[in-house]
């Protein structure tokens, strides 16, 4: 007992008191090491081999010695002490999360990437639809009915239950029927008629409540409601503003374009209306400039597309911000700041882009094209990266329709076919979207700041 006879006056002046029990980590002497504690394979390295491998340096390349250094680090060998007097500490406990750097990175949520069905969710057939790009003959209403011109027929399909219904079937001498539109309550709809005329319908009841005539001389293509006001373009490239409320229903004209307005689109705001024409051109018009006596100066007039402008989408989370996309002999997406009229940048897509519609839950556009792919194409914005092309229709997409929970898209084309994509996602995703969307962005409610 060697520890005992170094201690003996220490024990000699405890034995006075009763003594007092100690652990086994209390014992360990400090000048004593603990075994263990201690790596006996790396001491006996320590002891023999490396003493030879120091003693005589063997000549080895710069690549070899850091291949050794790091291969040393990594398996703690250059530890330089071999006796060890304590107990190594505690492990840290499993419950803390290694895999985070630091307490930021561990706090931002790993956003997964959305699943994208490359085939149409339901195909349904499209008999007689007029192979026009100038016309607009799909729409998709706020109540969840899609509406669709069949030649001389309008027919209604409910997203709901399946159930198709006729709306209505002109006569030959006032078809074909050349555009349909919803108005916002999702229970009265327009529809454009060859001859000229603009028919309002109560969809519920097949209720004819008005005709609005003498606002073209030719067919109307293109529609879009405002509130209570009806916009027309026609073949004759006037732009009419109907208020259906009042009995004289034309409140104003817009005239800019020469040639056939093939695109109409309201601003969120109501604010801004876009237009697009077979004669190239884009106007953007302002209802603070708006004249009740006299024809309505454009705000902006952009000639920087080569073909026919009819898809047009104004972007849901930018109020000032448009986007065009250009016929066969253009292919490019453009977008574009309406309240300073700059273009901010210009996408050659390869093909005829026949219409346009923004993700309104994510940052994503998607686009609809002709010859050669007609291929629905989706987009990451502003970046313009593909995410995803859909393929299945044989003829240009002519046109498209969003449904109203935003996450479908309705595709009606020259193969006579209507296919429905779950392109922007589901309805419960979007849902938390935008509950995590719940604060606009500043200043989306103003038009301009003075």
């Amino acid at each position: 007992m060697d520890a005992g006879s170094e201690c003996s006056p220490v024990i000699k002046s405890q034995s006075r008191a009763p003594l007092h029990t100690k652990t086994s980590k209390d014992n360990l002497d400090r000048f004593i090491p603990n075994r263990s504690a201690m790596d006996f394979d790396y001491a006996h390295y320590m002891l023999t081999g490396s003493k030879t491998g120091k003693e005589n340096p063997i000549a080895t390349s710069p690549s070899r010695e850091a291949y050794r250094k790091r291969l040393a680090d990594s398996l703690d060998m250059n530890r330089t002490r071999i006796l060890a007097f304590r107990n190594k500490p505690p492990t840290p406990s499993e419950t803390v999360s290694t895999d985070c750097s630091s307490s930021i990175r561990c706090s931002e949520p790993v956003k997964s990437r959305r699943y994208i069905p490359q085939t149409s969710e339901r195909t349904l057939d499209a008999p007689d639809l007029v192979d026009d790009y100038y016309l607009n003959l799909l729409d998709w209403g706020s109540t969840n009915v899609l509406a669709i011109a069949l030649a001389n027929t309008v027919y209604l399909w409910d997203a709901s239950d399946g159930n198709t219904s006729e709306l209505v079937t002109v006569d030959d001498d006032t078809g074909p029927v050349t555009s349909v539109k919803w108005a916002p309550d999702g229970r009265h709809i327009s529809v454009g008629l060859n001859n000229s005329d603009v028919q309002l319908w109560e969809s519920a009841s097949n209720k004819l409540l008005r005709t609005l005539r003498g606002c073209h001389q030719s067919r109307v293509g293109s529609l879009d409601w405002n509130n209570h006001i009806l916009t027309t373009g026609g073949m004759d490239g006037q732009i009419v503003n109907n208020d259906v409320r009042i009995r004289s229903h034309i409140v104003e004209t817009y005239s800019g374009h020469h040639q056939e307005v093939c695109g109409l689109k309201w601003s969120a705001s109501g604010q801004q209306l876009a237009s697009g024409g077979n004669d190239n051109l884009l106007h953007i018009w302002d209802r603070s400039t708006s004249s009740v006596n006299s024809r309505t100066q454009w705000l902006h007039r952009l000639e920087e597309h080569t073909a026919a402008v009819k898809a047009l989408a104004w972007c849901p989370f930018q109020a000032n911000l448009l986007a065009s996309g250009g016929g066969g002999g253009d292919k490019c997406i453009k977008f574009w700041n309406t309240h300073t009229g700059s273009c901010l940048n210009s996408v050659d897509t390869g093909s005829q882009v026949c219409a346009l519609l923004w993700n309104k839950n994510e940052r994503e556009l998607l686009s609809s094209h002709g010859f050669t792919q007609n291929q629905l194409t989706l987009w990451k914005y502003p970046s313009m990266v593909k995410m995803a092309e859909l393929t299945g229709h044989t003829s240009r997409v002519l046109f498209m329709a969003q449904s109203p929970d935003g996450c479908t898209v309705a595709s009606a084309a020259g193969d006579e076919t209507l296919r429905l994509w779950n392109v922007f996602g589901s309805p419960e995703v979007a849902a938390k979207a935008n509950a995590r969307k719940a604060v606009t962005e500043p200043f989306a409610h103003l038009n301009r700041i003075r």
